[in-house]
């Protein structure tokens, strides 16, 4: 039990969704006689909920920032629809398709943060009233009927890293983006050990350093290991690396930046944020749009992957997407949450979804055992805070998300507005 401490940080209940995601794809591979970890149904799996994966990254500085977004599906499927059209009917290439979707997702946002952080109205209301509106949009400008998008745009939803190089049995691309995945991990952890002793921090022992690596650049390689050997013509999927990509900067956004230390503090205590200099306004409105556009997104890249915009797109997306965020430890009185913890939550649902199609488990027991996940691993984060613990995902990412020269930071540690203005400054 010391070990595991050691190695965990002190507490082996914060990585209680970790754990979760681990027991569920052992348990799923089990029951489904191996069917789970086979390279096509990893691939599915990732193809399938990219989009809601990118939702939940928009969605978790959403909720940090004290609000909540519920008109992400019907923005999605209106910039989708929006895009599609314009492809097929002004004869837009596939790249400025992609540049209009996301110019449309800026402007719905900066449509929904004015009436939020400008004129004071929650979050809440404007984005029930955007899901109303742009559900309504969507239905009126599509005419409720389906619109093909051509093979060229289809590549961003449903496209895979190419063959190049040598025939070696694998995708050569994917087994680099794997390799360099493990030397960044390692660099990282290796540059996390050397700041902490400069600064005289306390340093874990190397065995413990040893272990983490391998658990952790295991899991990657194995990972590359199932992508690499696809059936003949797949490979690592191209809405993975853009998740890949947007994870990597949106984590150093909200750990590394001021205004991601910014959003922390509106989230914690809006008015001590306020007297400690930050425009909570401008942060409001920023994140309410950054929402937006990461919608737009997840609808083209949706649209690519069903290789049309439909009447039905977007539907529900909304909820899956903030029980990713709080089944990743982020707090419903906001200041709480990190981009891996939402990703994390979002494989767990993934995960789920997943085994219980391969078993053949209905929708509506589905949608039961989905609600009881959302519940406890909710009741589960109260319970370890209101013990003075942090959240299930805090230690996960104590190297990731340490600001560069100072103190070792979580932003699942913010106590207190105040203190995380200090800290920072």
């Amino acid at each position: 039990m010391n070990a595991l401490k050691k190695l965990f940080g002190g507490n082996t209940r914060q990585f209680g969704m970790i754990f979760a995601l681990v027991a569920l794809i052992i348990f799923f591979q089990i029951a489904t006689d191996g069917r789970t970890l086979t390279p096509g149904n990893v691939i599915n799996l990732f193809n399938g909920n990219s989009y809601i994966l990118i939702l939940a990254i928009g969605m978790v500085l959403v909720i940090i920032a004290g609000h909540i977004d519920l008109s992400v599906g019907s923005v999605a499927a209106f910039v989708g629809v929006t895009v599609a059209l314009a492809i097929r009917d002004w004869g837009l290439p596939w790249y400025a398709g992609i540049l209009l979707g996301l110019a449309l997702g800026a402007l719905i946002g900066a449509w929904q943060g004015f009436w939020t952080a400008y004129v004071g109205i929650p979050a809440f209301i404007v984005t029930l009233a955007g899901m109303l509106l742009f559900r309504g949009f969507n239905q009126f400008v599509g005419k409720s009927n389906t619109i093909p998008v051509p093979s060229d745009f289809q590549y961003i939803g449903s496209g895979y890293l190419p063959e190049v190089g040598p025939n070696t049995g694998f995708n050569n691309l994917t087994l680099l983006l794997g390799f360099a995945a493990v030397a960044f991990v390692v660099v990282g952890e290796l540059r996390a050990r050397r700041t902490a002793k400069a600064l005289g921090a306390e340093v874990p022992e190397g065995w413990v350093v040893a272990v983490k690596l391998i658990l952790i650049c295991g899991a990657i390689l194995y990972a590359t290991y199932l992508f690499a050997t696809g059936r003949p013509g797949t490979s690592f999927p191209i809405p993975g690396l853009i998740l890949a990509v947007l994870v990597l900067i949106y984590g150093f956004i909200s750990s590394k930046t001021v205004i991601g230390r910014h959003v922390y503090a509106v989230g914690g205590n809006r008015h001590a944020a306020e007297l400690s200099g930050v425009q909570s306004k401008k942060v409001n409105f920023l994140v309410m749009m950054n929402m937006s556009i990461l919608a737009g997104l997840a609808g083209m890249i949706f649209v690519g992957r069903s290789t049309a915009s439909g009447p039905f797109d977007g539907v529900g997306w909304e909820l899956d997407a903030i029980a990713a965020v709080f089944i990743g430890g982020a707090a419903v009185t906001g200041g709480v949450g990190t981009v891996i913890g939402s990703i994390v939550g979002g494989l767990v649902m993934a995960v789920l979804n997943n085994g219980l199609q391969l078993l053949g488990v209905g929708a509506d027991l589905t949608q039961i055992i989905k609600g009881l996940v959302l519940l406890i691993a909710v009741a589960f984060d109260v319970y370890n805070k209101s013990q003075g613990k942090r959240s299930i995902i805090g230690m996960l990412t104590q190297n990731f998300n340490r600001p560069s020269g100072g103190t070792p930071l979580q932003p699942d540690e913010v106590t207190s507005t105040k203190e995380t203005i200090a800290r920072e400054a």
